[in-house]
């Protein structure tokens, strides 16, 4: 159901001028509300592109992302969006590809994980094991320790097969 700023105003007893004073639109209320976590994200994505072992810099990078998946309902809609509202909002998305673009590409030119992985490959499964996490993952408080098992399952399949040299 897509959200309805009157409904918001109601909810949180204020005038629906007052909203739409701060938010033009659903979409900008819904990106004010995912901004902590997209920020948590890209400094997140930074240090991760600081850390010299490929492997655990692109593991630490998607165990995080696939947290703030399962733990943050604003996230999902704001990153599936075609368009964003604010400005701010497509910075840091596109600081978010980036970094999981660059971490990727490190762990396949280091050989740690199979070449024939792309980067455009990285959303899709990301989103896969997050839909999987809120439909299969039992209750609230056993999702993030399901997500962390679906990830892990998903990174072994991702591993770069041992040469036969």
């Amino acid at each position: 159901m897509p959200l309805q700023l009157n409904d918001v105003a109601r909810r949180a007893g204020l005038g629906v001028g007052t909203v739409y004073r701060h938010f033009a639109t659903p979409e900008a209320l819904l990106e004010t509300v995912a901004a902590p976590c997209l920020e948590a994200l890209a400094a997140h994505g930074e240090l991760a592109l600081a850390d010299t072992d490929p492997r655990r810099a692109l593991e630490g990078f998607l165990t995080r992302t696939l947290e703030a998946q399962v733990t943050d309902a604003s996230l999902a809609p704001v990153t599936a969006a075609p368009a964003d509202a604010l400005p701010r909002t497509w910075e840091l998305k596109q600081s978010l590809r980036s970094a999981g673009s660059t971490l990727l590409d490190r762990a396949v030119r280091a050989g740690v994980v199979r070449a024939d992985l792309t980067p455009a490959d990285l959303l899709p499964l990301m989103c896969g094991i997050a839909h999987a996490v809120h439909v299969h993952g039992g209750n609230p408080d056993d999702r993030i320790d399901t997500a962390h098992r679906y990830l892990a399952t998903l990174l072994g399949g991702l591993r770069a097969a041992p040469s036969n040299a």
